[in-house]
């Protein structure tokens, strides 16, 4: 029975290593580098990116109630602003060929925030995303934001549904 119980041995020991087996499939998957995401209508801010899309995820950065010319939109009127933010974020969303519904999260940010003014935002991005579900919204009071009069800014997260065009983003005149 020895022979018997050193087969056992060299047949279990293999079983023992924790080091999966490697097999080369022949397949390496590109490095998903970060991409910056910018729109001629959308005016930057000094300082900050528009939007940075890594794969399937774009990241977009605090976008302001600004017009194509950089001209504030709707001073003092936080329904305006933000109709007008949540409307250059979807810019970007589109300049990654994307569409409003892979937006999943917002964080809107509010001077002098008040449950009117909270009311407006909610409004502005109903509008903005009618169809269900909407993206899951947050809402901050914060001292000032960078601009002078401006009350809204909205920084958001979208998961692209897919990087070709597809029937209902062609259609979308994307």
């Amino acid at each position: 029975m020895p022979g018997a119980a050193a087969l056992a041995i060299l047949l279990f020991l293999p079983a023992c290593n924790s080091t999966p087996i490697q097999r080369n499939t022949g397949f390496v998957p590109a490095p998903v580098v970060p991409i910056a995401i910018d729109n001629d209508s959308v005016p930057a801010i000094p300082g900050f990116s528009s939007a940075i899309k890594r794969g399937l995820t774009l990241f977009l950065s605090g976008q302001a109630p600004l017009d194509s010319a950089a001209r504030l939109v709707g001073a003092g009127d936080v329904a305006a602003q933000s109709r007008q933010a949540v409307g250059n974020l979807l810019r970007l969303v589109r300049s990654a060929r994307g569409l409003p519904g892979d937006v999943l999260k917002l964080t809107f940010y509010v001077t002098d925030l008040t449950q009117h003014d909270a009311q407006a935002v909610r409004e502005a991005a109903a509008e903005a995303f009618p169809e269900a579900p909407a993206p899951a919204i947050t809402i901050v009071g914060v001292d000032r934001l960078p601009g002078e009069g401006m009350r809204v800014a909205v920084d958001g997260i979208a998961i692209l549904r897919s990087e070709f065009p597809d029937r209902e983003r062609a259609s979308a005149g994307n």
